[in-house]
């Protein structure tokens, strides 16, 4: 796979839980099954989901950078350290949701390997042409 499609690929799937997220925080999805059912209160809820929007919107960011969708240009070793550090995070959520409390959350280890992998496909077609 090129890295064009995979950074294709993970625009689609981030756009998809920015949506989740701001569902859980519309009150369409209950926050209790979700951040492995260690959230108590509405309070924590509101903090953890603006963050999590937060963390996805830049992601996205940096993806649209990548793959030059657009005019923005970022230095390429900040591009790469970034997907770097986001790779690791997600390889260590795919861990940590396979021990979450709620078999929902458990499903998210898939959804997190994938996030790893495709990034690992963009990083290494960068890693094979230099």
């Amino acid at each position: 796979m090129k890295a064009k499609t995979a950074i294709k690929i993970l625009l689609i799937i981030l756009v998809l839980v920015i949506i989740f997220h701001s569902l859980i925080l519309g009150g369409a999805i209950p926050y209790k099954i979700t951040w492995g059912g260690r959230l108590k209160t509405e309070e924590e809820m509101y903090v953890f989901e603006s963050i999590s929007i937060l963390i996805n919107l830049f992601l996205a960011l940096i993806l649209v950078a990548k793959g030059q969708f657009s005019r923005l240009k970022l230095p390429l070793k900040f591009t790469t350290i970034t997907l770097w550090f986001f790779f690791v995070v997600f390889v260590l959520n795919t861990i940590g949701n396979l021990f979450a409390e709620t078999n929902f959350e458990k499903c998210f280890s898939i959804l997190t390997l994938i996030f790893s992998v495709l990034i690992l496909v963009i990083l290494r077609e960068k890693e094979d042409k230099t």
